[in-house]
């Protein structure tokens, strides 16, 4: 039967162009089913990754679970439920009058007074050094208290597992998923990580350090964007662009890629998520610097928080043939 429907081609004198054509459309056909697969399984990659996202953002240390920033001055700072206290706990929560927190150059010294149970470390404390940004924390019930930086300037920030803002909490909203936005840049790293100063939601000056910068193509334009880098892991990417505003947070939004590989980092921009300060008011984060802001509309990743549950439009799906 092979035989016979091959001298029919060559009687006929069936043109090579038909020939090849029939080729390539068996080929597609053929690897139709295994690009179809391969889209699934990158969406459902990237699902997960989302609702991993969200879950964190309801977690008993989430940040949504944030419900104080109180900034330290020189001398005694006294804190408990008392309205009059520099740092006013959550009424019901714990006692009107706990101690102060005796701060001087940088350094924070809680003292509880006596009859007060307060744990640090899981151990009773009654005086003890709180470092910043350490793991340093007071528990008393649901109510976490530890001490941030922010630039030069020190606060408490107080946590709640009883949060409103984690009660009142409507969900992420995220633009369909779309692999044009899976882009592979090129990395050009520094001879040296150069230290820059970036400046947060709060006004204040915040010293970071650059390794290098991504340069990628977008719709047919080139764009660099530079991470910072806190420690080995990967980098962090702080980033505005068109839809800012609008689509998406109007402050920033975040994205953390793996570390360069052989020059290369992959920068996927459906994992692109908004500040913690775009769900809550006690947050400090940090602004793109001028050299991230993108004059392009990068419609992937997290958009806009909407606060009321039932006002939320469903989310956007992809953009119709995707990025160029």
């Amino acid at each position: 039967m092979v035989m016979h429907l091959g001298q029919n081609f060559i009687r006929r004198k069936v043109p090579r162009i038909f020939v090849v054509s029939a080729i390539a459309s068996a080929l597609v056909c053929a690897f139709a089913p295994l690009a179809a697969a391969q889209d699934s399984a990158y969406k459902a990659s990237v699902e997960q990754w989302r609702h991993k996202y969200e879950a964190g953002l309801e977690s008993e240390d989430g940040w949504l679970t944030v419900a104080g920033l109180f900034w330290l001055h020189e001398g005694e700072n006294k804190f408990g439920a008392d309205p009059l206290n520099d740092i006013i706990l959550p009424e019901g929560s714990a006692p009107a009058d706990i101690g102060y927190f005796d701060f001087h150059s940088g350094k924070t010294i809680v003292h509880v007074n006596p009859g007060v149970t307060i744990y640090m470390n899981a151990k009773p404390v009654q005086e003890a050094e709180l470092r910043p940004d350490s793991e340093d924390r007071l528990v008393l019930g649901n109510i976490k208290l530890f001490v941030h930086k922010s630039g030069e300037r020190y606060s408490i920030r107080l946590t709640d597992k009883n949060s409103k803002l984690l009660r009142d909490f409507a969900g992420t909203r995220w633009f369909g998923v779309d692999e044009s936005y899976r882009i592979a840049a090129k990395f050009i790293a520094y001879d040296q990580p150069k230290e820059v100063d970036i400046q947060n939601i709060m006004g204040d000056t915040v010293k970071m350090w650059a390794p290098g910068y991504a340069v990628f193509t977008l719709r047919g334009a080139e764009y660099r964007l530079e991470p910072t880098q806190s420690n080995a892991k990967g980098l962090e990417f702080v980033f505005r662009d068109l839809t800012s505003g609008k689509e998406t947070y109007g402050a920033s939004r975040f994205l953390d890629t793996d570390p360069p590989k052989d020059g290369v980092v992959t920068l996927d921009f459906n994992e692109a998520y908004n500040p913690p300060c775009a769900y809550n008011p006690y947050t400090t984060c940090p602004l793109p610097p001028p050299q991230n802001r993108l004059r392009v509309r990068i419609e992937a990743g997290e958009m806009m928080y909407k606060h009321d549950r039932a006002a939320q439009p469903a989310a956007t799906p992809p953009r119709v043939g995707g990025a160029q």
